[in-house]
């Protein structure tokens, strides 16, 4: 097998494996903050704020997992 297939499986498998938990975080996040909306619509400007700032937090995380995928594709 030649390295730069190598390195494209690597970067697939990067990708794929790093980006599939901060999929589910983000579920499960908003999943919980609109049941937790739906108990207390009172509450739901404070809900979502704050799901918001959970929604980027686990975001980053993908996109770090894309950089590493990248650096290792084109590195």
């Amino acid at each position: 097998m030649e390295l730069e297939a190598v390195k494209a499986i690597a970067m697939a498998i990067a990708a794929g494996v790093g980006v599939f938990g901060p999929a589910l975080g983000i579920g499960l996040l908003v999943a919980k903050a609109l049941e937790a909306i739906g108990r207390n619509p009172e509450a739901a400007g404070k809900i979502q704020g704050t799901m918001f700032i959970g929604v980027a937090f686990v975001e980053a995380l993908a996109i770090f997992a894309l950089v590493v995928a990248f650096v290792i594709k084109f590195a």
